[in-house]
């Protein structure tokens, strides 16, 4: 009898069928406006905010941005990037939560020189705290980066990053951190890392790194990425996909038993057989209420670290690949910036990592992802 009734119903069956293409597609359209929508809101957000902190460079002619600061008068660089004119540095507002850094003169941690020798364990409400704190500084870097593309500066986006965290009542951890300016770290082509954010326009072919660190509720989170802007050559690609390996491959071996040591083995493997080379000046960290405490996580081979990782330790990995076999650095006079010896380009990614009872969870993981790993590259995650 069913059987009958389907042949009888079959052409009021084929128009349900239509009828729900037709669904289908208001669906589709709905969620297109609702995109537009939303992309209207985070444009108007934006030039809110760039109004909201004008500084004074948008009177400036081009000129007078690209002017570099008089302590680089006469210095040899490395590559073709020039610094430009650096704004004043915004202060954030006093209901905001600070670490003790944040008002000192000198920008000095006294918690991080006084602090613990060995890994703190977090569980329990500790732990839900970091967790939360993991979460909104990917709200923050996913902010920046939508915001990101050529023809905007790094003085723009620092502005975008500190609005983004008083709209969450968070504090950027890089702010005034012994005596950095700004609120975000902007590196871009061959800075290393510590890049701080200028008035040089981004420019097509550019790649760049954000990097993200923020403070909330007495807990500091850690993460970075390295995008494309626009089209980029061969080049680039393959060192951005490589110091995205890197961190991949160190990621697998989170789990406790695992030796801090041995993260560096991983690392050095995907950086030569990619003809790329680590930076060794720089390493990964304990994170949490410290900004930078222990473990220190070296990212090339044959360190001497110390320590085992077990359940309820944090710490960032963010290996820094340069192009070539040279991973030697040098610092600009702005005595921040990190740039390759040879010019050539560098590229890094970092996550906040937990070491579960069988293995890991990516704290600082994009949203939708598995937290329990690292997806597999793509280059489209990454295109800005």
């Amino acid at each position: 009898e069913e059987e009958d009734e389907e042949e009888e119903g079959g052409d009021a069956a084929q128009g349900q069928k239509k009828k729900k293409k037709k669904r289908g597609k208001k669906k589709s359209g709905a969620a297109a406006a609702a995109k537009r929508e939303d992309d209207e809101a985070f444009a108007k957000w934006c030039q809110e905010t760039l109004e909201a902190t004008a500084n004074g460079t948008e009177k400036m002619t081009p000129e007078e941005l690209k002017k570099p600061p008089k302590e680089f008068w006469g210095f040899k660089y490395t590559g073709g990037l020039r610094p430009a004119f650096v704004s004043p540095q915004l202060k954030m507002p006093e209901d905001v939560l600070k670490p003790d850094y944040a008002l000192d003169p000198g920008g000095v941690s006294l918690c991080e020189r006084q602090g613990p020798k060995e890994v703190p364990i977090l569980e329990g409400q500790e732990l839900e705290t970091m967790k939360e704190a993991c979460r909104l500084g990917r709200e923050v870097l996913d902010t920046a980066s939508r915001f990101m593309k050529a023809g905007v500066t790094g003085d723009q986006i620092d502005r975008i990053v500190y609005q983004a965290c008083i709209d969450r009542k968070i504090y950027p951890s890089p702010l005034n951190y012994f005596r950095f300016p700004k609120s975000v770290c902007v590196s871009p082509n061959e800075v290393i890392c510590h890049g701080i954010p200028d008035s040089r326009p981004i420019e097509e072919g550019d790649i760049v790194n954000l990097d993200i660190s923020i403070y909330h509720q007495g807990y500091h989170s850690d993460l970075n990425e390295t995008f494309f802007i626009g089209e980029c050559d061969e080049e680039s690609h393959r060192l951005v996909r490589t110091a995205y390996s890197a961190l991949h491959a160190a990621a697998q071996l989170i789990r406790p038993g695992t030796f801090y040591r041995d993260l560096g083995n991983n690392i050095h493997q995907e950086a030569v057989k990619a003809n790329c080379a680590v930076v060794t000046t720089y390493c990964g960290h304990g994170v949490g209420q410290l900004f930078h405490g222990p473990p220190k996580v070296p990212h090339y081979r044959k360190n001497k670290a110390v320590g085992v990782m077990k359940p309820g330790h944090v710490f960032t990995i963010e290996p820094m690949i340069n192009l070539g076999s040279n991973g030697g650095d040098r610092t600009w006079p702005d005595d921040w910036t990190a740039v390759t010896k040879d010019g050539k380009r560098s590229a890094q990614f970092e996550h906040t990592f937990l070491v579960t009872e069988s293995g890991c969870e990516v704290l600082t993981a994009r949203v939708g992802t598995d937290r329990s790993c690292m997806p597999q590259y793509d280059p489209a995650m990454f295109q800005a």
